[in-house]
């Protein structure tokens, strides 16, 4: 097998400008997951679905450009109304409770905006999703990152309010199930942090629910302060074509909809609507292929447990894992040198964690034996 060769350009820091503002000069930008464009690599780094999506969502996107593309001419709708109606359907909403975006980072680029920019610091876990503060700090909110148990777990009692400025709290935003660590927070759990905050908005990020999980949309009926964001990219096998959405309460959906209109009116494009349509429309295939992933992450947990490694529990299409005689980076450098790239974070914590992506039978059975050659 050919080494692998990285084809990316590294990261240079260049020298400030001084056509900078003050906010791109302060601005750690998020480094989002590598993508080598290079042939005949196993590529476990970036939580992207192994199968590909429904083919209903191919049928969809060939008929809106029918045979000479003459629609492309043409403005999407932006309000993405049909997008709207099948998400709602699919969760028995009604469509004012429905905002859509171009992925969920963009739907969570104007929840920071429009719902969690107050005179009072935000709240997420010390271990989470790395956007995070990277909103923080483009649109200038104040946080205080919770350190998750020893388990890695979170502790609904450690966002009780009374922890902000004057007592007050901006927010609360999670992921659930937790990124990097896989880890679940049981329903009753999400409702106790929400009815312990009734004057803020809690943001249960659900990128990987549908890999374990049971979804907290049912409660946003009984609560006004909760907003549940989603996105296509990892269940429905569509990271490509960008779609995220969020559901809650009409009030909150405005909120994001006078940010959207001020920002970008038409998020989605033609293609991206229909196709995300007929993706969530699929439900027997969106079901077997979840089904199929899950299975493959238990057997790999299992196979990695019998080499020795650290598991932590996952609901989602990725593993958390550890192994206490050897270090993460250089059992990721050796990966890679064998044409497989799995994550791994230097943050404290959690250095010694490699975060693998869920992939097919087969590259899963190629990693193990990768690793088994490496520890020996």
């Amino acid at each position: 097998m050919i080494p692998f060769r990285p084809t990316f350009t590294p990261f240079v820091k260049t020298p400030m400008s001084r056509f900078w503002s003050q906010v791109v000069r302060d601005l750690t930008p998020y480094v989002p997951g590598e993508q080598p464009k290079i042939a005949n690599l196993i590529k476990l780094n970036t939580n992207e679905h192994p199968f590909p999506p429904s083919p209903r969502v191919l049928d969809a996107i060939r008929n809106e450009l029918g045979e000479d593309g003459a629609r492309l001419r043409l403005y999407p709708d932006p309000n993405a109304d049909l997008l709207k109606q099948a998400i709602a359907k699919r969760y028995a909403v009604d469509s004012s409770k429905v905002f859509v975006g171009n992925g969920s980072d963009e739907v969570l680029a104007h929840i920071f905006m429009a719902l969690l920019k107050h005179d009072a610091p935000i709240l997420f876990p010390d271990i989470t999703y790395s956007f995070y503060p990277v909103y923080c700090g483009l649109y200038g909110v104040e946080y205080r990152a919770i350190p998750l148990a020893e388990d890695f777990s979170l502790n609904p009692a450690d966002y009780r309010g009374q922890q902000g400025q004057n007592g007050k709290i901006g927010g609360i935003i999670f992921p659930n199930p937790n990124a990097p660590t896989g880890r679940l927070l049981p329903l009753a759990a999400i409702e106790q942090i929400v009815c312990a905050n009734p004057d803020c908005v809690v943001v249960v990020d659900e990128a990987y629910v549908d890999f374990g999980g049971d979804t907290a949309i049912p409660l946003t009926e009984r609560y006004d302060n909760l907003l549940v964001v989603h996105t296509l990219s990892k269940s429905r096998s569509l990271a490509g074509l960008r779609v995220g959405y969020a559901i809650g309460h009409p009030a909150l959906i405005e909120a994001l909809e006078r940010v959207k209109n001020s920002f970008n009116s038409y998020p989605l494009d033609r293609l991206a609507i229909v196709g995300a349509v007929a993706a969530i429309e699929d439900e027997a295939h969106f079901q077997q292929c979840c089904h199929a992933v899950i299975a493959t992450r238990e057997a790999l947990t299992a196979k990695l447990e019998e080499l020795g490694f650290t598991v932590l529990p996952s609901a989602a299409n990725f593993i958390f894992a550890r192994h206490p005689q050897h270090d993460a980076a250089e059992l990721a450098k050796a990966l890679r040198e064998k044409n497989i790239i799995v994550r791994h974070f230097k943050q404290a914590r959690i250095d010694q964690f490699l975060r693998i992506t869920i992939g097919t039978d087969s590259e899963c059975a190629t990693l193990v034996d990768a690793l088994r050659a490496l520890i020996g």
